[in-house]
């Protein structure tokens, strides 16, 4: 019988980058840092107003994170605070920063869209995303390519205001949906913004409430504050004609924001984009490792009927929200990097990319 080997020492694993940022030790505070993180835990300095007191965005999110420690008792240390630029954020995206994650970004693609082909950067932290977004990348180039056709861009605001009465919301109603006062209703929306022009105005009467759903263009941005701003400008406008008319919310839901909406589903909201691709039959076999009858059975029983078991809202599909998440995790970032634009087919690397779309 031959010998057993000895087994071999496992290989020693580097640690995380994000773990090595974590370990970073913060300096203990100075005499006059002390003072203050004392102030806020008692409460005579607002942690909300370190940035403007401090005129230091990092030295701000230091304090205030020591401050909470000490008020929960609980430790921070597995939260990075050093090599974060605090400067970045302030009056942007996050208010009260006490530190930051890290998220890991993958690479799939290329992806051949409209005959162009592209590098899809996405920051995840669930396992497989990525390789399995590059097999169907992988999947669709080699079967020629996807197409795809923008269908609407609009994003949209729904105040919703009230009256004493149902007849006065249904004559508002009329008004802001006659054809003759869209020019005047759109001059007022658009003074505040060079790229927010107004597309539509649908309402919806709910007893003596109004909800009008303000759609416009909004250029490259999201636009939500830009839509916000040009409601805001109709609605003091209104005023002269329908004093009796009482603002209850620049948003009343019917928009709809950050909900799943049948509205959103049937009407749009943001860009609506329909896609194309044709998988020949060897690639998914060689590629997707199953074959074409499987996958239609599988999409039928659980995209289609599954879903409508379920009550799902609209796109009936596998998990499509993860992988739209993982880019949009990244490209919430400025600067944006986007999709980026394929050099060549051979290589990504080693050469200058151009943002996509």
């Amino acid at each position: 019988m031959a010998p057993i080997a000895s087994p071999e020492p496992a290989p020693k694993v580097s640690p995380k980058v994000f773990e090595e940022k974590a370990m970073i030790e913060t300096p203990p505070p100075t005499e006059e840092d002390e003072g203050i993180i004392k102030a806020v835990v008692a409460g005579t300095i607002p942690s909300y107003s370190l940035e403007t007191k401090l005129g230091d965005c990092k030295r701000a999110a230091s304090i205030r994170r020591e401050a909470l420690q000490r008020v929960t008792g609980k430790s921070l240390e597995g939260l990075p605070l050093e090599g974060f630029d605090y400067e970045s954020i302030l009056g942007q995206c996050c208010e009260m920063p006490v530190g930051y994650i890290t998220i890991p970004v993958g690479i799939a693609g290329p992806l051949m869209l409209n005959g162009r082909e592209f590098l899809v950067p996405m920051a995840t932290t669930e396992g497989c995303l990525v390789a399995s977004t590059n097999r169907g990348c992988k999947a669709i180039n080699l079967s020629g390519g996807a197409s795809s056709v923008l269908l609407k861009d609009g994003m949209t605001r729904a105040p919703v205001v009230r009256f004493n009465s149902a007849k006065r919301a249904a004559e508002l109603k009329f008004f802001m949906e006659d054809p003759e006062n869209y020019e005047t209703i759109s001059m007022v929306f658009n003074k505040s913004s060079r790229f927010g022009r107004l597309q539509t105005v649908k309402c919806a009467v709910a007893g003596k409430n109004l909800y009008m759903r303000f759609t416009c263009s909004t250029g490259d941005a999201m636009g939500m504050n830009m839509v916000s701003k040009g409601v805001q400008n109709v609605l003091d406008f209104l005023q002269d004609d329908f004093p009796d008319m009482d603002v209850i919310g620049i948003s009343g839901n019917y928009c709809s924001d950050k909900k799943p909406a049948a509205v959103n589903w049937i009407e749009g909201r943001g860009k609506s984009v329909v896609c194309e691709a044709v998988i020949k039959g060897d690639i998914v076999t060689k590629v997707l490792k199953t074959n074409v009858a499987a996958l239609v059975e599988l999409n039928m029983l659980k995209n289609l009927t599954g879903s409508a078991i379920a009550g799902a809202l609209g796109g009936f599909n596998a998990h499509a929200s993860n992988i739209v998440s993982a880019v949009y995790c990244l490209n919430l970032r400025r600067p944006r990097l986007g999709f980026l634009k394929h050099p060549r087919p051979s290589t990504f690397s080693s050469t200058t990319t151009e943002p996509g779309f």
